[in-house]
């Protein structure tokens, strides 16, 4: 870490020797890291403007494939690297002011580390020729419980370095350099008043407890100002992104909205918690950053409206692209439609109607026919299959002979002599007729008149028939 931190403290270092003020060393750091991150500065708006031209087309991917997960991803992956934009880029290269901000704060916080190069055991030299022990408690800087589990050594954390350092004073300068030996060139009085201000005091938010005087009040205003500067210097960011924005973006509005008032407030809880030296760094960090803005905006004017106008010739391509694919798959509808018409009433190759086929063995179609049905029987009836034709006999003649049974029972119950029976249904009666067992019948059964029967009859065959149409019809248009 410590390598890391030895360019920016140098750069520091030198602005403040060549200055002889640490708040002007401060403000020139400031101005000289935005120069030199302002490629990756002009880098990461064109990222991020060019992710946001492409939000029309990836909302249009998030209709069609939303609900797969999976193939949505993908399709934004094939979109960034047709469209040769990084999804990342904006964010990776905006993280490089955070790192120089923590460095700075490294640097801030152990001056006599990285601006006075001593070792641990020199600074605890150092805190036993200033007294550490007794004036780092009746000052605040450490509580006497911490102090006394210390065992009274200077303790390497928080803000002791610049504590110890705001010791040292051109009276006591040469007794300490003196005591520190060969390292002791390195020691110097270190001046960090700024505008009447010491700089390497923690503001307090209630000015007023200790008595308000310029300095409390001074400390007090630093965050105050840095949050107002934050708030403003959001506003041109977002003025300048909306310059070079295609179309308006819903999500990223809002997510641009809600970093304009999260980044003040960071601001000011930085400037509480922190030297007041800090505060002025991202004051004037803040204030560059509002030039870089317009210049980043004037700067990519021009080339992103040739990109609209590229975006705007690739999605007319699109159009006539998909234009002619529709175009070619009517003509191909159009084409098998008039194939179908042409081919209608055809016999495909190998294909015979069904008149023409073969029966199957053993079946003769004309058995089955009773009249003008022409499969009464079925289409597999062969009439010797099961031992021959099973004679006709009139259901009537069967009606007619159970009533006798019934009827010759009742006398036999009653001691009546049994009757004879009529000869003409005993001769019309078919020899089979009475081996057929009695169905169970109701006591007394109209006889069918024989014009009703002749009615019904009719009836079947027209509904017959009609069967028989509807099965040619159907026929002919499976053939066709």
């Amino acid at each position: 870490m410590g390598v890391i931190l030895k360019p920016f403290a140098w750069l520091l270092l030198s602005f403040y020797h060549f200055f002889s003020s640490y708040g002007v060393a401060l403000i020139l750091f400031a101005v000289v890291v935005k120069l030199i991150l302002f490629p990756v500065t002009l880098k990461t708006k064109k990222s991020m403007i060019q992710t946001t031209m492409l939000s029309g087309k990836m909302q249009q991917l998030q209709k069609q494939y939303g609900k797969d997960r999976e193939r949505y991803n993908l399709e934004v992956q094939k979109l960034y690297e047709r469209e040769k934009v990084n999804p990342m880029g904006g964010c990776l290269w905006s993280l490089i002011p955070m790192v120089v901000l923590i460095a700075l704060y490294g640097i801030i916080r152990q001056p006599l580390t990285y601006f006075m190069n001593l070792s641990m055991e020199q600074i605890q030299i150092l805190a036993q020729q200033l007294n550490w022990q007794e004036v780092a408690v009746s000052s605040g800087w450490v509580t006497q419980a911490a102090m006394d589990k210390l065992g009274g050594a200077f303790e390497n954390g928080a803000y002791n370095q610049l504590y110890l350092l705001s010791l040292v004073t051109p009276e006591n300068l040469a007794s300490l350099q003196a005591a520190l030996g060969q390292a002791g060139q390195n020691l110097f009085v270190f001046d960090f008043s700024f505008l009447g201000l010491n700089m390497a005091v923690i503001p307090s938010w209630n000015f007023w407890s200790g008595g308000i005087t310029l300095q409390s009040v001074g400390l007090f205003l630093l965050p105050v100002v840095s949050v107002v500067v934050s708030f403003l210097s959001m506003k041109v960011s977002l003025a300048t992104n909306k310059m070079n924005t295609q179309t308006s973006n819903e999500q990223m509005d809002r997510t641009n909205k809600m970093m304009m008032w999260t980044m003040p407030v960071i601001s000011l809880w930085i400037g509480f918690t922190v030297p007041a030296g800090l505060s002025v760094y991202w004051i004037a960090q803040y204030v560059v950053n509002m030039g870089q803005e317009v210049i980043c905006g004037k700067m990519l004017k021009k080339d992103y409206q040739a990109a609209r106008e590229a975006a705007a010739r690739r999605e007319q391509e699109e159009k006539e692209e998909e234009k002619r694919r529709r175009e070619e798959a009517r003509l191909e509808r159009a084409r098998r439609i008039e194939e179908e018409k042409k081919n209608r009433g055809k016999k495909k190759p190998g294909q015979k109607k069904k008149d023409e086929e073969p029966d199957q063995e053993g079946v003769n179609r004309d058995d089955s026919r009773e009249g003008i049905r022409a499969y009464a029987r079925g289409r597999a009836y062969i009439p010797g299959r099961f031992g021959g034709v099973t004679p006709y006999t009139d259901p009537n003649d069967l009606i007619r002979a159970q009533q006798a049974n019934t009827a010759k029972g009742k006398d036999k119950d009653k001691g009546k002599p049994e009757p004879e029976q009529e000869d003409a249904p005993a001769q019309n009666q078919a020899p089979a007729a009475p081996a057929v067992p009695a169905a169970p019948q109701p006591e007394s059964l109209p006889e069918v008149d024989a014009d009703t029967e002749a009615e019904a009859v009719e009836e079947e065959i027209e509904v017959e028939q009609v069967e028989v149409d509807a099965q040619q019809i159907e026929e002919e248009k499976k053939e066709g």
